[in-house]
């Protein structure tokens, strides 16, 4: 009887598998193992995608594969199936894609090491919380292990608790070190929930009985922020664990995984697992194939944890489906949330996507009736919303980016004992440095960006190409000195708050002061715990976050996002203002939020400010209909860069010329460019684009199928970065 051919997908850019033949001994690999094998002088993971009996290559050239690294498939056929569903419509090679599912310790041949938490021994389980009163720094573990059975090391340092007292309670027996899949599947698996569930206002019952569990069906809730979402979250996850299912739950940022994964243990007595990429490569395995094996009940990650092993898929949860981060940009360049979709609609469940400013697209599948739309239009608690208004800055004084009326409220609201948060989406000092006498403005050498003043140290930075270089101490054109800032980032407001307000902490988050593992965490823990206090910060605070002392929002610059050149702008714009408008008055004190803007009479800003995010969004719909674009029209994006521009230029000609040729005319099709990317040099390369609009899916696709073909193999194609983006987030 003949060998089979043995089909194999590896990490390479060839779009095939590729033909191997079965060991000299051992049983033959099936659909879903790993295995190594010889390919172009290096040995490389793939994965088995199927056996052929015969192969288009001559029997005696074709190589043997190397050792088979797993005894049964490591990825199961629901996950094989779903990756051939994203290769095919991301137009993506197929082993790229496997890869991208796996974690990184599975990429190679690593058996993850099991990885150990503190746990409570059985003595200490019957202990209450103010047991170790006489010392509390071991009652703050105690009470920690209490509510959420085990804690890693990694988390024991983000929390702050010494060495000395998890000695000292290890030394008394209350603690011991566990393997963390034992201590994550507790003894008492018979237990669902830990506490019991809040009751429902009437929105969030009917948002709950609505969920059919054992069909495929989408459904948007549409949710004010603070009208308890999460809350219809966990019960929904509760009927779904009840049938022995699990659950997986994708959120859009990293900064909000721990307060998530502490509500659902706060809720849950089941093994969880954390998927994303502050988890170690070696607990991410362990928690990845226990997620596989059905241990973890519940999965909770960003946009990686779309592509998570799941033995018994009952419910996807998407929280802020709206937001860009879903979207991978690079690489492959899938949408987690549209992933998940597919995913619910093949395993024949349903997908829940939360948010208070859906995107567009959600939006109109709802209007349009292909999504259930659910409405949650009360804020928990009976707290109302935050009172917003509009500050003209035109002909006004600035200080710190902050005009005086802004300054009064700030004030105000900081002598009544609440917390302040003036957001400001721009990290630095100041975003120019220029001379005020010729003109020249201080630019990156490698990219067409200006750069950034940083303060600590002073140094001038680029946000694109993280180049860095010294102030000048005069204009390098005219020797003019000094030079002039313009303009304002975090850290100048952060300077003159500190300044104006010396009495009151000024905390900054954005990507440059939370750097350190935890200091996200220690930053929020300060501010959960009431205390006054002023807060600088970036869209890393625009979501998600519960702070109930926080009563004012001072958005110090509106304007970004109203002449964006991307059609996209005005959404974003509106969902930003919204989610961080949303920050205030959480609680039993209203909330006020003051933005500042140079242009407070545009008709979208005022729109937004006295109608809501829902009016926007249905005034912005009408607008891309009649403008061809999504969610009515399909887009995708061929994008070029090359250190010498007429590379990346004439591989995107030869794409239109291709398409004109090949192609008869069709006014449900057209391209746009190539033309110039908004920042058209990064790390001096030159970056060229060229958009195809379509009507319908099944016409675009085809066309990009051969314009991939012709890429792939052609000359320019071979020197020429290239990327095919199917469905882009920034255009």
């Amino acid at each position: 009887m003949p060998e089979p051919i043995l089909q194999i997908a590896l990490p390479t850019p060839l779009r095939r598998c590729f033909d191997y033949l079965p060991a000299e001994s051992g049983p033959d690999p099936i659909r879903g193992m790993r295995v190594e094998v010889e390919f172009s002088g290096q040995t490389l993971t793939g994965i088995v995608w199927g056996s052929s009996p015969h192969s288009q290559f001559d029997h005696s050239k074709l190589k043997r594969i190397g050792r088979v690294l797993d005894p049964s498939p490591c990825m199961p056929e629901e996950l094989l199936d779903l990756c051939e569903w994203a290769a095919q419509y991301y137009m993506h090679p197929l082993g790229e894609v496997l890869q991208a599912a796996l974690p990184p310790a599975l990429r190679q041949d690593k058996t993850p090491e099991p990885e150990w938490k503190w746990a409570l021994t059985t003595d200490a389980k019957g202990l209450s919380e103010d047991a170790l009163a006489r010392s509390p720094k071991q009652q703050e573990i105690l009470r920690a292990l209490l509510r959420e059975d085990a804690i890693s090391p990694e988390q024991c340092k983000q929390r702050g608790f010494s060495a000395s007292a998890l000695k000292a309670l290890a030394d008394k027996h209350l603690i011991e070190k566990r393997e963390s899949a034992r201590a994550d599947s507790h003894d008492n698996t018979l237990q669902l929930l830990r506490e019991a569930p809040k009751t429902l206002n009437a929105e969030q019952e009917v948002s709950v009985q609505s969920l059919r569990y054992h069909e495929f069906r989408p459904y948007l809730l549409e949710g004010a922020t603070g009208s308890g979402k999460t809350e219809v979250y966990l019960q929904l996850c509760a009927r779904v664990l009840q049938s022995g299912r699990q659950v997986l739950v994708l959120i859009p940022e990293i900064g909000l995984t721990p307060q998530t994964i502490a509500r659902f243990k706060q809720r849950f007595a089941v093994p969880i697992a954390e998927l994303h990429s502050n988890v170690s490569d070696g607990e991410r395995a362990i928690n990845w194939l226990a997620a596989r094996d059905g241990i973890a009940r519940i999965v909770i990650g960003t946009r990686l944890a779309a592509l998570a092993a799941l033995k018994n898929p009952g419910l996807i949860i998407v929280d802020e489906e709206h937001d860009n981060s879903y979207k991978q940009q690079d690489g492959l360049r899938y949408s987690a949330r549209d992933l998940c979709i597919v995913r619910a609609k093949m395993n024949k469940i349903p997908v829940l996507l939360g948010s208070a400013t859906p995107a567009l697209e959600s939006l109109h599948n709802a209007l349009s009736g292909r999504y259930q739309h659910l409405h949650l239009r009360l804020r928990a608690n009976a707290a109302v919303a935050p009172r917003i208004e509009l500050l003209d800055l035109r002909g006004a004084e600035l200080s710190g980016g902050l005009c005086a009326r802004s300054l009064s409220d700030i004030d105000d609201s900081l002598r009544h004992g609440h917390q302040v948060l003036v957001f400001l989406n721009r990290r630095g000092y100041a975003p120019f440095v220029l001379c005020h006498q010729c003109g020249w403005v201080a630019g990156c050498q490698s990219c067409s960006a200006s750069l950034t003043l940083h303060s600590h140290p002073r140094h001038l930075h680029c946000h694109h190409c993280d180049r860095r270089s010294a102030l000048p101490k005069a204009c390098p054109v005219c020797a003019h000195s000094p030079l002039e800032l313009r303009g304002s980032g975090t850290e100048q407001s952060e300077e003159y708050l500190r300044q104006h307000f010396p009495a009151t902490p000024v905390l900054r988050i954005d990507r440059d002061a939370i750097k350190s593992k935890g200091a996200l965490q220690k930053a929020l823990a300060t501010l959960h715990s009431g205390q006054s206090c002023l807060i600088v910060g970036t869209q890393m605070l625009a979501k998600g976050h519960d702070l109930a002392k926080l009563n004012l929002v001072v958005v110090v610059d509106a304007d970004q996002g109203l002449f964006s050149s991307d059609f996209r702008g005005l959404e974003r714009m509106g969902q930003l203002l919204t989610q961080v408008a949303g920050r205030a008055g959480r609680a039993d004190t209203p909330g006020r939020v003051l933005i500042q803007s140079h242009r407070p009479d545009h008709p979208s800003l005022q729109l937004l400010v006295e109608e809501g995010y829902p009016a926007l969004a249905r005034q912005l719909l009408q607008e891309r209909q009649t403008g061809q674009m999504p969610p009515y029209w399909n887009l995708a994006l061929f994008r070029a860069e090359s250190k010498r521009a007429d590379n990346a230029v004439e591989l995107l000609q030869l794409l239109l010329n291709s398409w004109r040729r090949h192609f008869p005319p069709n006014p449900g099709l057209s391209a746009i460019g190539p033309m110039p990317c908004t920042i058209e040099k990064v790390q001096d390369r030159y970056r060229f684009q060229l958009l195809f609009k379509s009507k319908t899916r099944s016409e675009l696709k085809p066309v990009l199928a051969a314009l991939v073909d012709i890429a792939a193999n052609s000359a320019l194609g071979k020197r020429t970065r290239w990327s095919l983006d199917v469905d882009p987030v920034e255009v």
